[in-house]
C-alpha cells in the first residue's frame, strides 16, 4: 500500500467559455464521501438558477472510490471528463464542481466533453498539488502512571492527537502516517499498562 498520495491543497476557481455557455469550476480537497455530498449540496443551492451543476469526486489513498453526475447532461459527458481531469493529475481525495450556465446553442457530445473537460482542468491548474501521507487510526488506553512515557511518544511529528478522555483510565485517540505506524505500535507494547490496537 502507498504511504503517500497527492490531493489539492484548497479550494480553487476556473472558468471555460464554449458558445455563450458558462462553465464554472470548483475544485477541492475533501476526506469523506459525507463531506462532498455536503459540498455539491451546498454549490447545488448556491448556484441554483444554473442549467447544470455536475460533479465527481476521487477519494481514498488509493483512489478507488469515484462517483460522478452528469446531472441532466447526456451520459458520459460531464462527471466522466471531471474524473478523468483527477486521473491524469494522480490527484485524490479530491472533489470538483462544475456549474453550467447555459448559452442557448448546443455543444454536442464531444464539445460538452472538451467544456467540462477543460473546465475541471482550469480549476486544477489554479490550485497546488501536494503529497499527503497516509494515516492509521491508533487508540491508546493506559493507566496514569504510564502518562509520561505515551506522551514523549506521541508527541512525535507522524503523530496527530485526534481526542483525548482522561478518568480513571486514559484513552487517546490518534492518526500516525502509515510509514511509521508498526514502530509506533511495537514501542507503545513495550510500556507497561498500555493496550494499543488499530482502528
Amino acid at each position: 500500500m502507498n504511504t503517500s498520495y497527492r490531493t489539492l491543497a484548497r479550494l480553487s476557481e476556473g472558468l471555460y467559455k464554449e458558445k455563450m455557455s458558462k462553465f464554472i469550476s470548483f475544485a477541492m480537497p475533501v476526506t469523506s464521501e459525507e463531506e462532498a455530498k455536503a459540498k455539491i449540496d451546498e454549490y447545488r443551492n448556491r448556484y441554483h438558477d444554473a442549467r447544470h451543476v455536475c460533479w465527481g469526486y476521487r477519494l481514498g489513498a488509493d483512489g478507488v472510490l469515484c462517483r460522478s453526475s452528469d446531472n441532466g447532461e447526456p451520459s458520459g459527458t460531464a462527471g466522466k471528463p471531471i474524473i478523468g481531469q483527477c486521473l491524469s493529475n494522480g490527484i485524490t481525495d479530491v472533489l470538483i464542481i462544475v456549474v453550467r450556465y447555459f448559452g442557448g446553442i448546443k455543444l454536442g457530445t464531444g464539445g460538452l466533453i472538451v467544456a467540462y473537460r477543460e473546465a475541471a482542468a482550469s480549476a486544477i491548474s489554479s490550485n497546488e498539488i501536494v503529497e499527503r501521507a497516509v494515516e492509521k487510526g491508533v487508540t491508546v488506553e493506559f493507566d496514569y502512571i504510564s502518562m509520561d512515557s505515551v506522551m514523549r511518544l506521541i508527541k512525535d511529528e507522524f503523530v496527530t492527537v485526534k481526542e483525548r478522555h482522561f478518568d480513571n483510565r486514559c484513552r487517546i485517540t490518534l492518526s500516525v502516517q502509515l510509514a511509521y505506524a508498526d514502530a509506533f505500535m511495537a514501542a507503545l507494547s513495550k510500556i507497561e499498562g498500555v493496550v494499543a490496537a488499530y482502528r
